[in-house]
């Protein structure tokens, strides 16, 4: 009898205990809401892309930390009408959409048709990040670096933004040095192998389902997932008022939500792995005008 009595008792304190914890471990949700105003960040809208696609449009968040030539090129290109009336010409399911010239006939104004690679930034001394606690497959270290999932060396002096779903990358042939002007974006699980292979430089704010709901297969005497055209935000202010706001990577606030990421308190979960991967830590953005 007693020893039915001893084990109830530590049953009961055990199950005080993990109530305790659980009730100590914020949601990911509760992290997000109760985040000052101050962890926050406007995003430039002179750093937004605006591209409108037969469902409706998606908002880029450009990285010219990270890869400038790419981000100021793109942004001519739109600014020129470049891609007004082009496609997202390529689907592959889980993989990619790829938009642009498909014939790489149309004519270029001011900007350029291909760039120099900026696979990686290389910076004198290392570059802090907000980093991840893991061991990532694909490089030394992982984390984030203003609002986006980037992996370093390990000394912290090359920098990449990393394949997460939604990223903005532009496509090359064989050639290092022969992309510029074909965009795509990830759809699904992200292609980290690529990584460092391509210049990558944005990632979707707004809108990813309209990538998602592409056409998969073409319709004989209709264009192919016609691009109505691609603007920067800053440009069309008078005409499109929207404004976003991102969560600041290096605030004590998203370091709280790696925290409840790796370890999920809500009732729901049974298991809490206290892991998580740079790809499962979306970025929170919020729109703050339409």
């Amino acid at each position: 009898m007693l020893k039915k009595s001893c084990l109830a008792a530590v049953a009961l304190i055990l199950s005080q205990t993990s109530v305790a914890k659980t009730a100590a471990q914020p949601t990911a949700s509760s992290v997000i809401n109760s985040a000052s105003a101050q962890e926050w960040r406007i995003v430039d809208a002179d750093n937004i892309l605006k591209i409108t696609l037969p469902t409706g449009s998606a908002y880029i968040e450009l990285n010219p930390l990270l890869a400038p030539k790419h981000a100021e090129n793109i942004k001519q290109l739109a600014r020129d009408g470049f891609y007004k009336g082009l496609s997202v010409y390529r689907f592959v399911e889980g993989f990619v959409a790829q938009g642009g010239d498909a014939s790489g006939k149309k004519a270029i104004k001011n900007a350029s048709k291909s760039l120099p690679a900026e696979f990686y930034l290389t910076t004198a001394t290392a570059l802090n990040i907000t980093e991840l606690d893991i061991t990532d497959g694909y490089a030394p270290l992982t984390g984030f670096l203003k609002g986006f999932a980037v992996a370093q060396n390990e000394a912290q002096t090359q920098t990449w933004q990393v394949h997460c779903n939604g990223v903005f990358a532009m496509a090359r042939d064989n050639n290092i040095n022969s992309g510029g002007t074909e965009f795509y974006v990830t759809i699904g699980h992200g292609p980290r192998y690529l990584d460092r292979n391509i210049t990558v430089f944005g990632r979707v704010l707004e809108g990813m389902e309209h990538f998602n709901r592409l056409s998969r297969t073409p319709i004989e005497g209709e264009l192919f997932n016609p691009i109505a055209d691609i603007h920067v935000l800053a440009d069309i202010a008078k005409h499109d008022t929207s404004q976003f706001k991102v969560l600041k990577t290096d605030s004590n606030a998203f370091k709280s939500l790696i925290k409840a990421r790796q370890n999920r308190s809500e009732e729901w979960f049974v298991e809490t792995p206290d892991y998580v991967d740079v790809c499962g830590m979306p970025i929170p953005t919020k729109r703050l005008k339409s």
